[in-house]
């Protein structure tokens, strides 16, 4: 069997469909072996492609923008969709029947301080109709110390991508108020990327067809059925937190079966970079996307 090296920018159940193209045996079919990681803190994911210690990465198409700003040539190629929405959730402290976004402003929020997550909450809060500068932001780091300062106290609302939010919940810290990505709606949030020279191999073809396969499972499977084969990637996080965000991203329509990043999609996450002042011009489609490896 041939092997693939998988990292992750991010790990979370958001990024379920490349998570289950590993857990729901889809790439074994294709007789693929596997190893995952996740990258270190202060590394995008795609550098990891560069140095030859991953062949596929999740990332995000904006994560080339940077590359190519600096003149770079030869970064990595985001050739399929993961979400094709924002997938992160605004936690307050209690159930909040009549929140709307107005509340935020004037509020502690523990949240991103930079980065994609922060553009999209900045795009969000523009799209709402609130001033983003009135959110008292507090920024701890990462993913973890975010949840560890919500739990700790600080805050009256928490962004955060699942199963965080749900696992708050279920230990009765905080309640689920709104979810960024309807605010914005469909974007080209989050991809896979890899190096030109891969994709054209028999093992990113390979890939590919398995990751479909992951996709279309994913749509069509209960979440309770995709929580059970995902459930030890999640040490500590419930099984009724991990399928209550499962679900709740089922419903969100995250994940649109198709593989390919589409252009529509790709032209909102420029709106958004360039809204939040991440870019100064508007990169070609063909600059920063390519299309799925044949899948025949």
């Amino acid at each position: 069997m041939s092997k693939i090296k998988i990292q992750f920018t991010l790990f979370s159940a958001f990024y379920s469909p490349l998570i289950l193209t590993m857990a729901g045996g889809f790439l074994k079919q294709e007789g693929l072996e596997f190893e995952w990681s996740v990258s270190p803190a202060g590394k995008p994911a795609t550098e990891s492609v560069s140095d030859g210690s991953a062949d596929v990465v999740q990332s995000a198409p904006s994560q080339a923008f940077n590359a190519i700003a600096r003149g770079e040539t030869g970064y990595p190629l985001h050739f399929a969709q993961i979400n094709e929405m924002d997938g992160f959730f605004l936690t307050a402290r209690a159930p909040e029947p009549d929140f709307s976004w107005k509340k935020l402003e004037g509020a502690e929020v523990v949240m991103f301080g930079g980065g994609q997550p922060n553009a999209m909450l900045r795009y969000a809060c523009h799209r709402a109709g609130i001033d983003y500068d009135r959110i008292v932001a507090i920024t701890p780091g990462g993913a973890d110390d975010i949840d560890q300062a919500f739990r700790a106290g600080q805050g009256q609302y928490v962004q955060q991508q699942g199963p965080y939010p749900q696992q708050l919940e279920q230990d009765g810290i905080g309640s689920v108020v709104a979810q960024v990505g309807p605010q914005i709606g469909p974007c080209a949030f989050s991809s896979l990327a890899a190096s030109r020279e891969w994709l054209e191999t028999d093992t990113a073809r390979a890939f590919t067809r398995a990751y479909a396969a992951a996709r279309q499972f994913l749509n069509q499977a209960p979440a309770a059925e995709i929580t059970a084969l995902q459930q030890s990637y999640f040490p500590g996080v419930s099984a009724a937190a991990l399928e209550s965000c499962i679900s709740s991203y089922q419903r969100l329509g995250c994940w649109t079966p198709h593989v390919e990043i589409t252009r529509p999609a790709f032209e909102v996450i420029l709106d958004i970079f360039e809204y939040t002042g991440g870019i100064t011009a508007r990169y070609p489609y063909e600059m920063v996307c390519a299309s799925p490896p044949v899948q025949g």
